[in-house]
């Protein structure tokens, strides 16, 4: 009889270390909240004039996949690659080329570029990348505080800014549809607070994304840009404006989410992007 005790006391162990052994880290969807993988999200990375990698900002398995994709996508590209991101101003470029080109030093950088706070964990990879192989980086984002101004004051204040300065900014006027999902949703979200300018300060930010990504791609080349998921969700935001300029651009979004329970895309993310990484929701986070 103890025998007996003993052996189903040991199976009943090997059960629970079992069903506790193998977490998953992250599942990637297809658009239709279809289980698939890195390896076919890779294959249409490849395929892509640009990649908008939609991250959660303070997401570790995001910015892991930003690295691994990037190497990876480098690997067939070489040097038709491009990198740029949201986490860069347009007008930190000169400063930025001349990091790339190891004129100066990290904390030089930290002294003159508007660095983010998860910049060591999460981008200096992504940059230092670049410049180990000799790769554009591009500071596609509008400086804060001309889309601080379009808050405060509207878009008519953009008419007022030094010429020089209009150059780090989409061209001016810039379209705007507060009909797409991604700006009525702030809007409504924010019940009203800041009225139009708040919507608008975001798509001024997507209106100059997508105009340095198209100033510095050329047809056969991918650009990689990082940005968060809001950014690009639905195929809206940055993708719409780029569509305004090039309706021929062959774009893939990466959205990302992250859920209690990963083993279900849930219904509200199909159709957020090409492919959707999905994460815990307990995934420890790169900074508070």
């Amino acid at each position: 009889m103890k025998k007996i005790i003993i052996t189903v006391s040991i199976f009943a162990n090997m059960g629970f270390a079992q069903t506790h052994s193998n977490k998953e880290a992250y599942i990637i969807y297809d658009s239709k909240g279809k289980k698939t993988d890195y390896n076919q999200l890779l294959v249409e990375a490849k395929k892509a004039d640009i990649v908008l990698f939609g991250e959660l900002h303070d997401n570790p398995l995001c910015h892991w996949l930003q690295k691994e994709l990037t190497q990876d996508v480098f690997a067939d590209k070489k040097e038709k690659l491009t990198l740029g991101a949201e986490m860069f101003e347009a007008d930190d470029q000169i400063a930025l080329n001349e990091y790339l080109a190891g004129k100066f030093s990290e904390k030089t950088l930290k002294d003159e570029v508007k660095l983010w706070t998860n910049f060591g964990t999460d981008y200096k990879p992504l940059l230092d990348f670049a410049k180990t192989n000799k790769l554009k980086f591009v500071a596609a984002n509008i400086p804060r505080r001309y889309a601080n101004l379009v808050y405060s004051r509207g878009v008519v204040a953009l008419d007022s800014i030094d010429v020089e300065a209009k150059k780090w900014i989409a061209p001016l006027p810039y379209k705007y549809d507060g009909t797409l999902k991604c700006y009525k949703d702030i809007f409504e979200n924010a019940g009203g607070h800041g009225g139009e300018n708040l919507p608008k300060s975001q798509a001024i930010k997507d209106a100059t994304m997508a105009y340095f990504i198209l100033k510095n791609w050329s047809k056969g080349q991918t650009f990689i840009h990082y940005n968060g998921a809001y950014h690009s969700n639905n195929h809206q935001g940055i993708e719409w404006y780029l569509k305004q300029q090039n309706p021929d651009l062959k774009i893939l979004v990466i959205s990302s989410t992250e859920q209690n329970d990963i083993n279900q895309l849930e219904a509200e993310s199909n159709d957020s992007g090409d492919f959707i990484i999905c994460t815990p929701s307990s995934m420890t986070k790169t900074y508070k």
